[in-house]
């Protein structure tokens, strides 16, 4: 019985409709960006090959920003611990660029 008093005294807390509203604009930003994708996308002749792969990346940075910051709460911690997530991917990035570089060297040479 004592389970039963125990439940019936649960309050339900109304829904904070300022925490949703920030949903709501970084979902808005997400789609925003991911339109401008679609458009560079469909829009820029395959001529612009390496132009449109480097706007691809740099939306999927503003994109990956907005998910990890606000979705992972990263933004809200210590500038240490975002500094140790960083710049390990900045070189794990810097080695995939170089690998890819010399191995269409290696390529190029046969």
């Amino acid at each position: 019985m004592a389970l039963l008093e125990e439940i019936s005294q649960v309050e339900v807390q109304p829904a904070d409709k300022s925490s949703i509203n920030k949903l709501w604009k970084i979902a808005g930003i997400l789609l925003v960006v991911t339109i401008i994708e679609f458009i560079f996308a469909f829009s820029l002749p395959e001529t612009w090959k390496w132009m449109k792969i480097s706007i691809f990346i740099g939306l999927t940075f503003v994109k990956a920003f907005y998910i990890v910051s606000e979705f992972m709460h990263l933004k809200h911690e210590t500038k240490v611990l975002i500094w140790s997530i960083i710049l390990p991917m900045i070189f794990v990035v810097w080695l995939v660029i170089a690998l890819m570089y010399e191995g269409g060297a290696i390529l190029g040479m046969k």
